[in-house]
């Protein structure tokens, strides 16, 4: 629960909300989530529908779901129910709209991923998805990981998708002309949260002008399989890729599928992975549960 934190990290994450409703409605109206033009499943890599599997019957919980963009995508591929869950309050109303105009099936649900037991009812789900930009807003992720654990059902999955630390290390601002990309971030936490200058969000469109300052931790993988599998997860697959769904530096050459990767004369280096953990089949008690 978020009341179990300091009060010095719940004014950090206060900080977060403020500057993600901000963002929310520049973030609406920009090309880069392009809502009204672009499928919501470009937003999804090849390899994630492989792992995900067919998710016909089953209830899906998108945790730190923003606008939805990917989050219709769970209803359109033939999920029982979908449920986005979202700390912005600007945010959540703009996926309902989102959802509404795509005829969607989707209910989203505002509040802290920490108080997601409490928020949904106590309900437990089939997979929980997460990720693109989302664990650095998270500053404990054993506590993240426990919630994640209890929000599924025996078999059930989390699946994680996020940015890779190489790519964070490397920075999300464009490098000088001419510039080689350089290390210019952790790579590892420990250091605590980082207080940035938010004015500049990473899409197109005007600067904010009032909550400009955020916050974020850095989580190394090893940290982020580590507080999963003690919350008692047992890791399936781990998926590191070289391709991003949109073109993070000027230089980057677009693929196939239409992702983007940097030039083959570049380093092949992980910038985006997915992590496939699996809930306990059996019950507490120890017995198999086969429904």
């Amino acid at each position: 629960m978020t009341t179990d934190f300091d009060d010095a990290t719940r004014d950090r994450m206060a900080a977060i909300e403020a500057n993600w409703d901000e963002r929310t409605p520049i973030h609406l109206v920009s090309r880069f989530y392009d809502v009204a033009g672009r499928d919501p499943e470009d937003w999804f890599a090849a390899y994630e529908w492989a792992d995900l599997g067919d998710l016909t019957g089953k209830d899906v919980l998108h945790l730190q779901c923003h606008l939805g963009t990917e989050t219709v995508a769970f209803a359109r591929r033939g999920a029982r129910t979908v449920t986005g869950l979202d700390l912005s309050g600007a945010a959540v109303e703009a996926a309902r709209r989102i959802a509404a105009d795509a005829g969607a099936a989707v209910e989203y649900v505002r509040g802290n991923v920490y108080d997601a037991a409490a928020l949904l009812g106590g309900r437990r789900f089939d997979v929980v998805y997460t990720g693109k930009g989302a664990l650095c807003y998270l500053p404990d992720l054993q506590r993240w990981a426990a919630v994640v654990a209890g929000l599924l059902r025996p078999g059930g999955v989390a699946y994680v998708v996020e940015f890779h630390p190489v790519l964070r290390s490397l920075g999300l601002v464009d490098p000088e002309p001419g510039e080689a990309l350089t290390l210019r971030h952790d790579m590892l936490g420990g250091r605590g949260a980082a207080e940035l200058d938010a004015t500049h969000t990473y899409t197109d469109g005007p600067a904010l002008t009032s909550a400009t300052t955020s916050y974020e931790w850095e989580h190394g993988l090893g940290e982020v399989v580590t507080a999963l599998s003690r919350a008692g997860l047992g890791v399936r697959s781990l998926t590191e890729s070289d391709e991003l769904p949109w073109p993070r530096w000027p230089h980057m050459e677009r693929t196939a599928r239409g992702w983007w990767r940097l030039p083959g004369t570049a380093p092949k280096v992980p910038l985006f992975y997915a992590l496939l953990a699996e809930a306990s089949s059996a019950d507490p008690g120890g017995r198999s549960v086969t429904a």
